[in-house]
């Protein structure tokens, strides 16, 4: 045992410390390696000038196709080192805007290194609007639209001509005239056009004028083979006629596909003043109301189908064709599609003229004529409001107000960003020129865009880019443009 423990000779001690500060080695027990360089870098955007609940529009680009878009100040990590670009662009407050500087500006970013950039917000100049003529000497232009997509004006005449505006210039040759089927007595005439939704391969559109004995018609016609400016006069599928006896007003007019693809037509309460026979808050009749048809494979022996959702379908003593009702004259009436919300202008009797703003897919809707003119109880003091809709925007007869609500659309088209979201109205009498934006069902951002001095406006139109119009009863349409 003794000799076990005996001194080991110097040679292997030699050869065990060598063996020993191998093993430290390959266990890093000898110099650290050097710490690698950061491989990226950051960015801190800092971004001011915006009130409360503005979100600025600022993009980041940069290397290996790099994207960021922010609302408000951040600090991007983990940046590969090179040039970015800071890109900036205006934002929308109310019917204003507000200007970033600078718009674009370049930062290096560097490895291991925050690089910084700012943005400063301020108001620009203030949106203004001004009319630009399109077309002139036509008589009693009364609606404007086009088929999606298609770079054409197609202009209603009330005595019963569908002119074409292409390429800035008025064709000649009507699109179609029905002339000898209609009269312009009284409110009568025809009083508007909607396209199919697929026009560009069935060639459809629907037509909703007053015939010689005085009743609403919607008629289907299409386009002729040979000539895409020029309807096929032998075309006519009579879709409904609605009898409306005794008087010569209040025929409402407008016929519009929805976004559910259906076909819409505001129907006025038949005349006369106060709706005698209260045909409005009658569901048994069609007069005073908003009507819902499928119309998408029309024919002679079928020409409309009542869709399942209507509200009154298989209710007993009720039109199932139906949509809405307690309507006095809704002149116009417009989808907005991206916030899924209908507004409706209605014709008021002696005191009130008013805009209502409801869900697209809300129906059964009672807008309370003749119970109520607006939010006043028509001939009496008190009346129940229940279950009625009550307008988000209304105005009286005065000098400030005027004497017949024209309802325009939402504007959604591209010239304007400004106005995005925004209804625009007008008054046959006062040809004032107004807007606002619906917040919740309350209006905001009402706006008087200082127009006048254009005649009487008839109607409101829009383009297959919907960009908007005015149509005055001097013959001349009007682009709603900026100033």
């Amino acid at each position: 045992m003794r000799k076990l423990l005996r001194p080991l000779p110097h040679t292997w001690m030699a050869l065990l410390l060598a063996c020993c500060l191998g093993l430290l080695a390959a266990c890093g027990g000898g110099d650290d390696d050097p710490v690698p360089a950061p491989a990226s870098g950051s960015l801190l955007v800092t971004i001011g000038g915006l009130p409360a609940g503005v979100a600025a529009a600022v993009t980041v680009t940069g290397p290996a196709s790099y994207s960021k878009a922010l609302t408000a100040s951040s600090t991007l990590a983990g940046l590969a080192p090179g040039a970015y670009t800071v890109s900036a662009a205006s934002v929308l407050q109310g019917t204003g805007s507000l200007a970033p500087t600078p718009a674009t500006q370049q930062v290096q970013v560097n490895a291991g290194a925050t690089a910084s950039a700012m943005v400063s917000y301020a108001a620009g100049a203030p949106l203004a609007l001004t009319l630009q003529e399109v077309a002139t000497g036509l008589n009693a232009p009364i609606f404007l639209t086009a088929p999606a997509g298609d770079s054409r004006l197609f202009i209603l005449e009330r005595a019963g001509r569908i002119r074409v505006v292409q390429n800035g210039n008025l064709l000649a040759t009507p699109f179609l005239d029905i002339s000898t089927l209609t009269t312009t007595s009284g409110e009568r005439g025809l009083l508007s056009l909607a396209f199919h939704p697929q026009y560009a391969r069935n060639g459809y559109f629907f037509i909703y004028y007053t015939n010689l004995a005085g009743d609403i018609v919607i008629e289907r016609r299409q386009v002729s083979a040979g000539n895409a400016n020029v309807a096929d006069a032998l075309s006519a599928l009579t879709i409904i006629t609605i009898p409306h006896p005794t008087f010569s007003n209040h025929y409402g007019g407008l016929l519009s596909f929805g976004p559910d693809g259906y076909l819409y037509a505001g129907t006025g309460d038949g005349g006369s003043a106060g709706d005698p026979p209260r045909n409005a808050q009658n569901t048994n009749v069609l007069l005073g109301k908003l009507l819902r048809l499928d119309v998408n494979a029309s024919t002679v022996a079928q020409p409309y189908v009542i869709p399942s959702g209507n509200p009154f379908v298989g209710t007993a003593g009720a039109r199932g064709e139906i949509w809405a009702y307690g309507l006095r004259n809704p002149w116009r009436y417009a989808f907005d599609v991206p916030a899924q919300l209908l507004y409706l202008a209605d014709v008021g009797q002696g005191n009130r003229e008013e805009v209502n703003v409801r869900p697209v897919g809300q129906a059964g809707n009672n807008y309370g004529w003749n119970i109520m003119e607006g939010t006043q109880c028509y001939n009496s003091a008190s009346c129940s409001q229940a279950g009625l809709v009550l307008p988000v925007v209304e105005y009286g007869h005065d000098s400030a107000g005027g004497c017949s609500i024209t309802g325009g659309y939402v504007y959604r088209g591209t010239a304007l960003p400004e106005l995005a979201g925004h209804y625009l109205y007008s008054d046959y009498c006062s040809g004032w020129l107004k807007s606002f934006s619906d917040s919740n069902g309350a209006a905001s951002a009402v706006t008087d865009w200082n127009i006048s001095n254009v005649g009487n406006i008839l109607s409101f139109g829009q383009d297959s880019q919907n960009e908007l119009y005015m149509l005055s009863g001097t013959g001349k349409v009007y682009r709603i443009v900026r100033k």
